[in-house]
Parts: C-alpha cells; structure tokens; sequence
C-alpha cells in the first residue's frame, strides 16, 4: 500500500524559511517521479516541484524558482522541500504525491496523495 505522510508545516512570518517532509512507502522509490503541490484557500491545485526520475533532476515552478529547493534521501524513503524567503501567497496546504505518468508539475497523472500540511505566512 503506498502511503505518503507530510510534516513540517506551521506558521512563520513573511522572509522566513519551513522544511516540509514527506515520508513515502509501499512502492519502488527511486522509480518513479515524486512531486510537491499546494492548494490555497479558494483555488485549484499548483504544482511546486518534481524530481523527475528518469531525467534524474528536479522542476521548479517559477513562482517558487530560487526560494524553494526540493530534495531526497533515498536511504530513508523521504523528500523534502527547503523554502525559504517566503511570501504571504506562499500560503497553502502542501501535498506531496507519486507521478506515475511522468506529468511533473500537472496534477492530473499523480495516483497517490498524502493528507498534507499547513504552511502560513503571516505578514
């Protein structure tokens, strides 16, 4: 069964950082693509960043290029999202997700969704 369980979430003021993680298990890590989302208040869901697996990098989404960095412990089954620099648009709930159909920053081809966590920025 493929879980996948955020943490790291809270509330910070605006020019400060949080490090969301998200614990996988239940299918092949390293093969397939692993994705942030976040989801604010009254709109649709955006993709933040990607590892893409097969191309062996990670996708930014240019709202958050240079401010956010995704990273992954392939010992522990766990990503991670370093932001920094945040802004009050930053605010959302942040989804990690498994992208079997290699669609990256699209939320459409992710099969598999953790609950997510809560980050507020407070200006």
């Amino acid at each position: 069964e493929v879980q996948l369980v955020e943490s790291g979430g809270g509330l910070v003021q605006a020019g400060g950082s949080l490090r969301l993680s998200c614990q996988a298990s239940g299918f092949s890590f390293e093969a397939y693509d692993i994705g942030w989302f976040r989801q604010a208040p009254g709109k649709g869901r955006e993709g933040v960043s990607c590892i893409r697996a097969l191309e062996r990098d990670t996708v930014y989404a240019d709202s958050v290029k240079g401010r956010f960095t995704m990273s992954s412990d392939n010992a522990t089954n766990t990503v991670f999202l370093q932001m920094n620099s945040l802004k009050a648009e930053d605010t959302a709930v942040y989804y990690c997700a498994v992208d079997p159909k290699s669609t990256w920053l699209l939320d459409w081809g992710y099969s598999y969704w953790g609950q997510g966590t809560q980050v507020t920025v407070s200006t």
